[in-house]
Formats: structure tokens, C-alpha cells, sequence
């Protein structure tokens, strides 16, 4: 049962607006940036909405790691691809300036792929996706982050969550998105056991002499100074439950992230330079669309997308359990319970909105004040 208050989405998504601009965002980027941390909240990833609006992005704006003003160079582009460098502004501005380039190329030839370099952090990877499934089309992104995930028989954090992201369009009231980190659990899972003091369940971080780590707050730290890594899919440091599948699809998105764009990767994203000032993240994501009518039309790809996930759920239930879910279910049902109540927000949200909201002078009156 929910106990939070509510902040309906119209109020929080205007505060988010205005205290982006309030931080020099330019008013149209600002509107995309709200979009994407409230669609996170729309879903049900609380990990990645406005629990992350003042660490993640303002803070950083503040601390100089992150610019405000997004300058998005375009450095190669053929009818079919486009690779740009983001120069340290808006990862969500920058990512959505590329997919709506990506969409349109893949309409007119079928396919189209690209990728950014000297990006920050983008928000939930599924948003870009669904950018595509909203036209019809396939979506797939992945990007690469900060090192926290460890490799298979080791224990220091080499590379970022890094998640690998697809969402493909059905016939049914949502569309198949599985939008999920390469490790057991995302960073900013953990961030969020930390504001509500909960542990992080044993056996998804591992110290650097390979015992795990539970508390949240610990985690965190230890995560920064490099004395303990996330375990990939799987788990680790062994390979007794296959945590090197993990790996080697967080190896994949390390890969793609850098590679197609000549930037930087692993240990150049710590966010932390050598003296342990803050530094640019320079992150790097790519990002694929697909269109269905370039193959045997969109129609034969819904009802068949559709029809496995129906089959899917319909299949025989393990003992104790009523339902089989299907990718993009679960944030489908966030939505619908959430639709006329707004973003439940806990007391460290509440006393960061409230804390932006006096510093810049907003006129906002939240529902739990």
C-alpha cells in the first residue's frame, strides 16, 4: 500500500521545466529533459525520475560536470547513419535531437543506426526505444556509464551498468520494452535503497576480497573509490550461475558505446579526475531503429510481436503464482495506477524539490507541504 503523497504530473512536470530553465537549460530542452524523468516515473522506475532530478543532473550542472546548454555537433552523416559529439551538454536533449533524425532515415531506407560521444547521462534507455515503437518502428540503444560492473573471476568495477535496451511494437495497449542494466542491480536502484534506507539484497555488489556488501549507503561510497563492483547478470566473481553472459553483454554495450563513436571508455568515465576533482563524463550511446514496412509491414509484425507475448503469459504458472508478465507490463500497470494520482514522492525528494524550489524562487506549493 502506498503511503507517500502524491505530486499530480502536470504540477511536477511544470516544477521540472522551470527549474531546469532556472539552471540555464534552454525552455525547449527543459521540456524534453522533464519528459523523460517523469516518463521514468509514469513507469514505475523510480530509480531514474525525479529521485535522480537534483543528484544526477542539477548537482552536476552546479559542480560543473554537466552543461546546461546542449551544442550537438554532427560529425559524420550518410542516409542511413549519423554519429554526434554532445560536448558535455544534455544527454537527453542530445539523444532525442539523434532519434528524431534516426526515425525519419529509417522510414525512408528501412534501417538507420547512431551514436554520440562526450554525452551525459540520458535518462531510462527505454524512453528512446519507445521513440521508435511510438512510429511503429523497432528501437534498440544501449549506453555505457561510470565502471561499477565487475568482469567474471573479478572483482574491480571495470565498466558502466550499461544496459542494453529494445522495445518492439504490438498489437496490444503497450508495447514490448525491456529496458534493464547488465549487472543484478543498476546503481541508481542502490541510490534509491539509500534514500529509503533499505539494504541492497546480498550477493548483488562484491567487495574487492570478494565479499559481499549490503548496506546501501557503503555501497555507494565504496562503489566511488573502487572498493567494490557490481556483480553482472548472473552474479559473480564465479561463473557458477553464468554471470559471464552479464559480462560479456555489458562488454558489448562498452563496446558499441566507444567504438562507433572514437570516445572514451571504462575507467575515462569515472566523473572523477586524477586529483579527485569532478571531470566530464563524456559518455557515449548508440542507438538503432528498425522499420517493420522495410520487411513484411508493420501490421504482420504487431500481431506476431503481440501474439508470442499473449502465448507468453497464457503459459503454465509456477506453483504460488497467478501471472506471467511480459516485457513493458509491469511499467504498463505503473501507469494505469498511477494515471490519476501523479509521482509518490519519499521525504528525500520532497526536501530536494522544496530546497530548488526556495533557491530559485519558484511559485510551487506542493501537495505535501
Amino acid at each position: 500500500m502506498e503511503t507517500r503523497p502524491y505530486v499530480p504530473w502536470d504540477m511536477m512536470t511544470n516544477f521540472l521545466v522551470d527549474a531546469f530553465e532556472g539552471y540555464g537549460v534552454p525552455h525547449d530542452d527543459a521540456v524534453i529533459c522533464a519528459d523523460v524523468l517523469v516518463e521514468s516515473d509514469r513507469r514505475g522506475i523510480e530509480s531514474h525520475g525525479a529521485n535522480r532530478f537534483k543528484p544526477i543532473y542539477i548537482d552536476r550542472i552546479v559542480n560543473g560536470t554537466l552543461l546546461p546548454v546542449t551544442e550537438l555537433e554532427i560529425l559524420n552523416e550518410t542516409p542511413t547513419t549519423v554519429v554526434a559529439d554532445a560536448h558535455d551538454g544534455m544527454g537527453m536533449v542530445a539523444s532525442y535531437r539523434v532519434m528524431e533524425k534516426l526515425i525519419a532515415k529509417a522510414k525512408e531506407y528501412g534501417m538507420a543506426g547512431g551514436a554520440i560521444r562526450n554525452s551525459t547521462h540520458y535518462g531510462i534507455a527505454g524512453y528512446w526505444t519507445s521513440m521508435a515503437a511510438k512510429e511503429g518502428m523497432v528501437g534498440i540503444t544501449g549506453t555505457n556509464a561510470r565502471p561499477s560492473i565487475s568482469p567474471t573471476f573479478g572483482v574491480e568495477n571495470m565498466m558502466g551498468t550499461n544496459p542494453l535496451t529494445f522495445s518492439l511494437p504490438t498489437d496490444e495497449d503497450f508495447d514490448f520494452c525491456l529496458d534493464c542494466a547488465t549487472s543484478i542491480v543498476q546503481r541508481g536502484k542502490i541510490e534509491y535503497y539509500a534514500r529509503i534506507g533499505k539494504d541492497t539484497p546480498a550477493g548483488m555488489v562484491v567487495a574487492r576480497d570478494g565479499s559481499t556488501v549490503t548496506d546501501s549507503n557503503e555501497i555507494l561510497k565504496m562503489l566511488v573509490d573502487g572498493r567494490a563492483a557490481l556483480a553482472p547478470l548472473g552474479g559473480g566473481p564465479d561463473d557458477e550461475m553464468c554471470g559471464y553472459k552479464g559480462y560479456g553483454y555489458a562488454a558489448v554495450v562498452e563496446i558499441l558505446s566507444a567504438a562507433l563513436t572514437g570516445g572514451e571508455f571504462m575507467k575515462a568515465l569515472t566523473g572523477v579526475a586524477e586529483d579527485g576533482s569532478p571531470q566530464m563524463y563524456h559518455l557515449g550511446h548508440f542507438f538503432f531503429v528498425i522499420d517493420p514496412d522495410a520487411f513484411m509491414g508493420q501490421e504482420t509484425f504487431r500481431k506476431t510481436a503481440g501474439d508470442i507475448c499473449r502465448a507468453l503469459r497464457a503459459s503454465q504458472k509456477a506453483p504460488g503464482y497467478d501471472r506471467i508478465f511480459t516485457a513493458g507490463e509491469k511499467e504498463h500497470d505503473a501507469w494505469l495506477d498511477r494515471k490519476e494520482k501523479g509521482v509518490p514522492v519519499g521525504e528525500a525528494v520532497q526536501k530536494e524539490l522544496i530546497e530548488v524550489r526556495d533557491k530559485l524562487g519558484l511559485d510551487y506549493k506542493f501537495p505535501f507541504e
